[in-house]
């Protein structure tokens, strides 16, 4: 059991580095002034579209009965049954926080950007050195994920 859930968290790692990375952008800023500024305005998202969590259940899903024979030609016929949908949960409130925490963030000169992952070719090429002020992006741009959570914008020649 311990080797599937090691297994899970370094396939969740992987993926990690090599998905592209989606933020809040503004060149010249610095990255602690981007964490801020998103935390900011997430709280404020919050308090104005608060989460609403809704639990729904799935309908129910019916097995039919079923003939199980033995040797000997000994049959019996097992009754059908219902098995209980699973319960849904959600919050029908998150699309329209994004939205307000996404206006916050334009009001304070960022926008949206998803950030390519760099190839492994270049990822060993450059020294590391996590980005603490957010560069100008270009077509060539692509960005590097650290274990720790921070990141390496680099520009490919």
């Amino acid at each position: 059991m311990k080797t599937r859930s090691l297994s899970l968290v370094l396939a969740a790692v992987l993926l990690t580095a090599c998905a592209p990375l989606d933020t809040y952008y503004k060149p010249g800023v610095s990255v602690a002034d981007l964490n801020r500024a998103t935390t900011t305005c997430k709280v404020e998202a919050l308090r104005q579209v608060p989460t609403s969590t809704q639990v729904r259940q799935a309908p129910p899903s019916y097995v039919p009965a079923r003939r199980v024979c033995r040797a000997a030609n000994q049959c019996r016929v097992l009754p059908g049954y219902y098995v209980p949908g699973p319960l849904i949960t959600y919050d029908p409130n998150e699309g329209l926080r994004r939205q307000v925490e996404g206006q916050c963030m334009a009001d304070r000169g960022f926008s949206p950007v998803s950030i390519p992952a760099c190839p492994d070719a270049v990822a060993r090429s450059v020294p590391q050195r996590a980005t603490t002020t957010l560069p100008p992006l270009n077509e060539k741009s692509c960005v590097i994920r650290y274990r720790s959570g921070r990141f390496q914008i680099v520009t490919r020649r």
